[in-house]
């Protein structure tokens, strides 16, 4: 292969070349730096004239002496089953002091697009061990459920509870969890990797770390390397498998850093107009195929820049994706955790996943009147605030009282408190036994003589702490 000594400038991450044979997009680089350093690229442009590469470890030190070589494939990762229980960069390298990994096969980190007619329909619950996921915008396997954040909420506690968690109750199966995280501080890295470790949780796991440190470049590749991985094990090894991807705001700054390297014309906000193409292309990785035994559940977190639900990234991923989880700053500052705001949230395949044979008969209904309760409550504290509690009727003080007891009991739970589902409905029946049954118009007559009243939570509390994983 030919090598080329025609590096006409340097921008930021990005080296271009001049003059060159006819290069393919994504195509990997080697550059062999002056002082015998080489470094690794990948294109990202290419044009009659140019050729634009963005190199991994950096610019510094290229200059018109660097030689470039264009080695006519694109980046694959080195797959194996031996990936379980290990620790790697962004760039899919061993850091936790292992030995290297010896790759059963390398697969193109690109994928390749499910075709719509072979993508089987997701219908199998996956229990988090969350009441506010599982009851209320439950989590079904196969699908993208993204969870909205704000800079300084917990969604990394409530993505490493969910990965400890996680499981297809009354289903013994393979179920791995993939944990990619971009652009984290050391200090995030290292609550991760003992997180995993100490709750035995990365015996099941794969993780991935990109750290803020590392190149920006690396950040684009780090949630392909972990979907590549979930398409091995899922397709090829028949495991269920969830991917958590950790902080998508990360990856899609550095997105617009590239771009702005590129001196491409930008779009909203700043950030490059093929956003929504390069968000769909990782979101649209999730999924099952007919024929095939295994899946890939995603939960992509990101934090929306100034709690702006109306922000490009959770705008764009909100088209893309099937529902949102949405964390509210107003319940942390209750102290309460996981903050998440079931109004405003929405999981549009939860239908699909609850019922008699996959939960329980009553989840639908019970779901629904929780709805109604809290939402009349919440309504209904901007009311005492004007005309103050006195003022309510016996129906309205009720529904606020229960607003207050739903955050409490049902919203609050422990970090380590894994929740089953039947424990997770059990305490929604309970907030009901303070409203008359005629007012639950939410729930069948038939439900009612079944569940109301029966007051099984301190045995369903006790079974769920013994659960804890």
């Amino acid at each position: 292969m030919k090598e080329y000594k025609t590096i006409t400038r340097v921008a930021g991450p990005l080296v271009f070349v001049g003059k060159t044979e006819p290069v393919g997009y994504g195509e990997l680089v080697k550059i062999n730096l002056p002082d015998g350093e080489v470094k690794k690229g990948q294109v990202l442009d290419t044009s009659e004239d140019m050729v634009v590469v963005q190199v991994f470890e950096g610019t510094a030190g290229i200059d018109k002496k660097t030689r470039v070589k264009f080695l006519g494939e694109n980046i694959k990762l080195p797959v194996s089953k031996d990936m379980m229980g290990r620790i790697l960069s962004g760039a899919g390298e061993p850091i936790d002091d292992g030995p290297e990994i010896i790759p059963e096969k390398r697969m193109d980190i690109l994928g390749a697009a499910i075709n719509p007619y072979t993508r089987q329909s997701p219908a199998d619950f996956i229990q988090t061990g969350v009441s506010t996921i599982d009851a209320t915008n439950t989590l079904v396997r196969g699908q993208k459920l993204p969870v909205f954040s704000g800079s300084g909420l917990p969604h990394n506690e409530i993505a490493l509870q969910i990965a400890r968690q996680a499981t297809v109750p009354g289903q013994k199966q393979n179920f791995v969890v993939i944990f990619a995280a971009m652009g984290i501080t050391n200090e995030e890295a290292q609550y991760f990797i003992s997180d995993f470790e100490k709750t035995g949780a990365l015996e099941r796991s794969v993780v991935f770390l990109n750290l803020a440190d590392d190149p920006a470049v690396e950040r684009l590749v780090t949630p392909r390397m972990a979907l590549t991985a979930a398409e091995y094990l899922a397709y090829e090894h028949d495991m269920h498998v969830l991917v958590i991807l950790t902080d998508l705001t990360n990856y899609c700054e550095s997105l617009r850093e590239i771009g702005a390297a590129r001196e491409e014309v930008p779009g909203r906000r700043g950030y490059p107009g093929y956003m929504y193409t390069d968000l769909a292309m990782i979101y649209e990785r999730a999924g099952m195929i007919k024929g095939r035994k295994g899946s890939i559940t995603q939960i992509p977190i990101l934090t929306m820049p100034g709690d702006d639900i109306t922000h490009p990234i959770p705008d764009l991923t909100g088209y893309i994706t099937e529902g949102q989880i949405v964390l509210s700053r107003e319940l942390h500052r209750k102290n309460i955790y996981p903050p998440v705001d079931i109004l405003p949230s929405l999981s549009r395949l939860m239908n699909a996943g609850i019922g008699p044979d996959k939960t329980r008969d009553d989840h639908k209904q019970v779901s629904d009147q929780l709805y109604a309760n809290y939402a009349e409550g919440r309504d209904l504290r901007g009311l005492v605030a004007i005309v103050g509690e006195e003022a309510l009727s016996d129906r309205d003080k009720r529904l606020l009282h229960f607003a207050d007891a739903f955050e409490k009991e049902f919203v609050t739970q422990d970090r380590t408190e894994n929740r089953t589902i039947f424990g997770t409905l059990q305490i929604g029946w309970d907030l009901f036994k303070d409203i008359p049954a005629r007012e639950l118009t939410r729930i069948s007559p038939e439900l009612k003589d079944k569940y109301y009243g029966k007051n099984k939570s301190n045995e369903s509390k006790k079974d769920d702490k013994n659960k804890k994983k």
